[in-house]
């Protein structure tokens, strides 16, 4: 299966290096130089991925990256020149999938989207065929809703245990509150942080081995939450 990429890429020089590279791997590779060039051609085509700059003209990358996660959760790899953590922690707090800065190898580039594909394939089955899901010591039994720790049950509730799946299918991500709430509520988000922390100060009592300093859900202050690292 040919998968479709949309590459959105100011630059002539590395938007043409990267798309023929693509080409050669045998990807299917859609070019936009702006951000409301990109939103228009995501509009009209579909596409397995975004490979994304940030400095864009017209609409920068984090304000384009914010209006496709209303609408999709597509895969989305940044590509920029901005190396800064902060600059990192946003784009992967606004939902991004992953950050490579320039200038960067296109072996690594290639895998990076390769890999990124393989987990949204895998995350977007059916559920009955990935009946249970780890990390550490924790499971996750989709099939009656269990969780255990060390092989000892562990008691959450319906929230608890969407919030936990959430974080352990997609382990690379940062979600904030807001996507979050959108979710695991499956409703808008209207600002009423309370409702996050106290699910969240619960499920980490129930979890972790010291709930003041987690190890599975980790805070990045004044961005979100992010799967910690095993």
């Amino acid at each position: 299966m040919q998968h479709k990429i949309l590459l959105v890429e100011d630059d002539t020089a590395i938007s043409d290096m990267v798309k023929n590279q693509f080409i050669k791997e045998g990807f299917e590779i859609t070019a936009a130089y702006d951000g409301e060039q990109a939103l228009q051609t995501f509009a009209n085509e579909s596409f397995d991925l975004i490979l994304l700059d940030l400095m864009l003209p017209k609409l920068d990358g984090m304000e384009f990256l914010k209006i496709i996660r209303e609408k999709s959760m597509i895969p989305i790899l940044i590509m920029s020149a901005k190396d800064g953590d902060l600059d990192k922690a946003l784009g992967l707090g606004f939902g991004a999938d992953d950050y490579i800065a320039k200038p960067f190898s296109m072996i690594e580039l290639v895998a990076r989207v390769k890999a990124a594909i393989r987990r949204a394939n895998h995350y977007s089955r059916p559920e009955q065929e990935t009946k249970v899901l780890s990390v550490g010591d924790l499971t996750l039994d989709l099939d009656n809703f269990s969780a255990q720790k060390r092989g000892a049950d562990i008691k959450l509730t319906a929230k608890e245990f969407q919030i936990l799946k959430l974080f352990i299918s997609h382990p690379n991500r940062v979600y904030t509150k807001a996507q979050i709430y959108s979710l695991v509520w499956e409703d808008d988000y209207y600002g009423d942080e309370n409702v996050i922390n106290v699910h969240m100060r619960r499920l980490r009592e129930k979890i972790e081995d010291d709930p003041s300093s987690p190890q599975y859900i980790k805070t990045l202050w004044g961005i979100g939450y992010k799967l910690g690292e095993f």
